[in-house]
C-alpha cells in the first residue's frame, strides 16, 4: 500500500471510536484537511527507500489539526514546503479549539521547532524529504471539556484498544512502503508505539529517540534543535550541512 491508500484505511479504522469523559472532541484532520494532508504525501510522501522516519505522537491544535500536516505549524507548511489546500471543518467543534486552516493565527511551538531545524539543517524542503518522511502515530486531536489536549497515553484501557491497532497497522504499513533504516520516535510515547508496531514486523533496521520538541518540555527549552541533532547524530543517521 502507499502512503494515500494507508492513510485513507486509517481514517475508516478509526470512524466510530467512543471515548468517555471528560474527553469530549476528537478531532479527525484526515478527513476535514485531508487536502493539504494528500497534497502532503504526494508531494513528500512518494519516493522509496527513505532512510529515516520521524514519528510524532498526535496532532496539536495549532498544526496538524489545522492543516493535516504533522507538526504543520502554518508557516513552515505553507512557505517551506508549499503545501496548501482548503480545509474543512470537524463534526464537531470545541469553542475553544477552532479549526481555521490556514488562515490560523497561531503557531504549533513544536512545528516551528522540528520543521525550523530541517530548514536550518538542510536548507529545502526537497532536499530534506530525500532522506526523511515525517509521521504522526495517531492522527486525532482528542480534547477533554476544558479544551486540553488529552495525548494516547491518558487514554482509558477500552478507548486504547480501539486507536491503537489501526495505527500500529498504519505504522507498520508505512515502514514496509519506505524500508527506512531508522525509525525515530519524537518523545517517549512515540518510540514505545514504534517498537510494539514494528516487534512482529521484518524490520531490521534500528529504533531510536529524540527529545519532544513540546513547550511543556522544560528540556526541549534549553535549544530543542541542539539536543535532537545529537541524538540523530549518536543514532547514526547522515545528517546533511546546509
Amino acid at each position: 500500500m502507499n502512503p494515500i491508500a494507508i492513510s485513507e484505511r486509517l481514517v475508516e479504522e478509526l470512524k466510530g471510536v467512543e471515548f468517555e469523559p471528560p474527553i469530549s472532541h476528537a478531532y479527525q484532520p484526515l478527513e476535514y484537511a485531508w487536502e493539504s494532508h494528500k497534497l502532503y504525501l504526494e508531494r513528500y510522501g512518494q519516493k522509496r527507500p527513505r532512510p529515516v522516519m520521524l514519528v510524532g505522537m498526535n496532532p496539536g491544535p495549532w498544526g496538524m489539526a489545522q492543516n493535516g500536516v504533522p507538526f504543520g505549524t502554518i508557516e513552515m507548511v505553507r512557505d517551506w514546503m508549499g503545501v496548501e489546500a482548503p480545509v474543512g471543518q470537524p463534526a464537531d467543534v470545541h469553542p475553544k479549539r477552532p479549526v481555521d486552516g490556514f488562515e490560523c493565527p497561531r503557531s504549533e511551538v513544536s512545528g516551528s521547532r522540528l520543521w525550523g531545524w530541517a530548514q536550518e539543517q538542510f536548507g529545502t524542503a526537497e532536499r530534506f524529504f530525500e532522506a526523511f518522511f515525517v509521521h504522526n502515530y495517531c492522527p486525532l486531536l482528542i480534547l477533554d471539556e476544558d479544551g486540553k489536549n488529552r495525548t494516547p497515553p491518558q487514554l482509558r484501557k477500552g478507548e486504547k484498544a480501539q486507536v491503537l491497532p489501526p495505527c500500529d497497522r498504519a505504522l507498520r504499513d508505512l515502514v514496509a512502503y519506505f524500508e527506512p533504516q531508522w525509525v525515530i520516535g519524537v518523545g517517549a510515547f512515540a518510540e514505545k508505539s514504534v517498537q510494539r508496531a514494528l516487534k512482529k514486523s521484518d524490520f531490521k533496521g534500528t529504533i531510536g529517540r529524540v527529545l519532544h520538541p513540546s513547550p511543556a518540555s522544560p528540556a526541549a527549552n534549553r535549544g530543542w534543535a541542539a539536543q535532537a541533532q545529537a541524538q540523530l547524530e549518536e543514532l547514526g543517521v547522515p545528517l546533511a550541512v546546509r
